[in-house]
């Protein structure tokens, strides 16, 4: 298929609407995965990783913006890393990007599902899960600005519920309970609390995980290089400041080892404050559902622009490059990367790899393609900087170059780390990515498209 003659993406987004992706791409994070990093470093060790791993962040962030309104392009990391350093760099940032967005979904849909059971025991998670990407998959399709508007408004209502849920446990906060044991178990910081500060870092990148994500909605901006700043950096400091309140209120509750282990940290330290048959409880319960919706929802919208990006350069087979002729939406790449999905769905109690179940290794998968996405970025940005000093860059990074600096460095260790404890699942990403670079070379498809 001819590019030229594919109909193009619609640009009717404006900055509340980037905000809400932002926000809405991460907030399931607030909700679960993250209180599992109190099992290796304690409530004390977690605050020392989230607060490493939210440092990281803000600096990529405002890094990472120059890139995006410099180079607003649907394809997001894979083009500035191909600009940078050719068609190689692209594919390892496409790559990598479309890991982290295409493997984090599964996860999600099988949390939304387990939270519809509690409340419906008859309905199976996991065809509940299916019938989330079905849903969110159709809203997608029907249009971008339809898209958007559903995820603003879900990520509002996720964000009032976290805010409700540091009211409510609020008044039995107490500081003793939260450092307990805080530093891998021991009351004080001794040495053998590094290691368990270094295992929890997949944990703490969970609360900011996909944030890039509004990247690859540049393209559907009405006015990227003034509303994309305003909604990255909005968004992240929106992020930090939930991740903060939602973590040290949760572990003030009561026990926090009790939460340390499970899908549903906010409830059950909401339960020890106000009890099982609380109103706030069941709330709670039920808005929580709007956290995983509005990642689930807007992952979608991400992963699809990855594909067609990847497509429309000619990295991925050109049918999924096909745009809906009145919507103005990637459909086949939407549906494409709901298939992978719904087979990870169908394939976890199936799979298993180092004693974890198929869902468990994807969602380190996914943490893998961001960490290798955040590397590629930063060194493209410090490439560009010197061989395009006249592009024009309508925000430029702060600080430069220290802020990508400790972007980069912090990525570098986030990398090793994940690595050392993650060697299996590292060799993986590996592998799939040596077989995709091989298609890559073979096929000879490959497009250079001006756009």
């Amino acid at each position: 298929m001819n590019p030229q003659q594919n109909p193009g993406l619609s640009k009717s987004l404006g900055t509340l609407e980037l905000w809400g992706i932002a926000v809405g791409l991460v907030i399931s994070g607030e909700y679960f995965g993250w209180s599992y990093g109190w099992a290796s470093a304690g409530t004390m060790g977690f605050l020392v990783t989230t607060a490493f791993v939210a440092l990281m962040y803000t600096t990529f962030i405002f890094s990472f913006t120059e890139l995006t309104t410099s180079i607003p392009h649907a394809g997001g990391p894979f083009e500035y890393s191909r600009r940078a350093f050719g068609p190689t760099g692209g594919y390892i940032a496409g790559f990598a990007t479309l890991v982290e967005f295409v493997f984090a979904p599964p996860a999600i849909a099988l949390a939304i599902g387990a939270y519809v059971n509690v409340q419906f025991p008859a309905l199976d998670p996991k065809l509940v899960a299916v019938g989330a990407y079905v849903i969110f998959m159709a809203l997608n399709i029907m249009g971008v600005h339809i898209a958007a508007m559903f995820e603003l408004g879900v990520t509002l209502l996720a964000i009032f519920e976290l805010l409700v849920f540091m009211g409510v446990v609020a008044p039995g906060f107490s500081i003793t309970n939260f450092v307990k044991g805080g530093w891998a178990g021991q009351d004080g910081f001794s040495m053998g609390a590094v290691s368990g500060i270094f295992a929890a870092i997949p944990f703490a990148i969970w609360f900011f995980l996909a944030i890039e994500g509004v990247a690859m909605a540049a393209e559907e901006a009405k006015t990227p290089k003034r509303s994309i700043p305003i909604a990255y950096i909005g968004g992240i400091l929106t992020l930090v400041v939930l991740a903060t309140g939602v973590m040290v209120f949760a572990g003030g509750a009561g026990d926090w080892t009790k939460l340390s282990n499970i899908n549903d940290p906010l409830p059950q330290a909401m339960k020890l404050i106000v009890g099982e048959n609380s109103g706030w409880l069941h709330m709670l319960v039920w808005l929580g559902l709007f956290g995983l919706i509005a990642s689930f929802h807007g992952i979608i919208l991400g992963y699809s622009r990855q594909i067609f990006a990847l497509s429309r350069a000619g990295f991925l087979p050109q049918a999924l490059m096909r745009v809906h002729p009145t919507r103005h939406t990637p459909y086949v790449a939407i549906l494409a990367g709901g298939v992978v999905g719904i087979a990870a769905i169908f394939s976890d109690s199936l799979i298993t790899l180092g004693g974890q179940s198929l869902t468990a290794n994807i969602v380190t998968m996914s943490v893998f393609g961001a960490i290798v996405m955040y590397i590629m970025s930063m060194a493209s940005l410090f490439k560009l900087r010197a061989a395009e000093p006249k592009l024009e860059r309508s925000f430029r990074a702060p600080m430069y170059p220290w802020f990508p600096a400790i972007a980069l460095a912090g990525a570098v260790v986030c990398l090793g780390t994940m690595v050392y404890y993650n060697t299996l699942v590292a060799g993986l990403f590996v592998g799939f990515m040596a077989v995709g670079y091989a298609y890559f070379l073979t096929t000879h498809t490959r497009q250079i498209c001006g756009v």
